[in-house]
């Protein structure tokens, strides 16, 4: 097993040796324009009046389905008035349970 990952190292280090070219990882990105200690560029008419759109429809549903489904908040029954519950529905013993 020695043999084995020596024989594999002299060749790792026998191609790095031989390869004389520089290599360059640096990654060109061209997604978007470039600005130092200024705004960037101002979006196109159609991507402004696009975010409008969509963020009044959002706006839009939000306000339509608490106007109309208000009871995902609110609750869809009445709560329970507490002072009518009883202690066997809370779980507290009898005055008379003796351990």
């Amino acid at each position: 097993m020695l043999i084995s990952r020596g024989l594999l190292l002299s060749k790792t280090i026998k191609t790095i040796l031989n390869n004389k070219k520089i290599v360059n990882n640096n990654l060109i990105r061209s997604s978007s324009a470039w600005s130092y200690r200024a705004g960037p560029p101002p979006h196109s008419k159609a991507v402004v009046y696009g975010s409008h759109l969509v963020g009044g429809f959002m706006w839009w549903w939000v306000l339509w389905h608490l106007w109309h489904d208000y009871e995902h908040i609110t609750g869809e029954f009445e709560y329970p008035d507490p002072a009518e519950w009883t202690n066997a529905e809370l779980g507290i013993p009898p005055d008379s349970y003796e351990e």
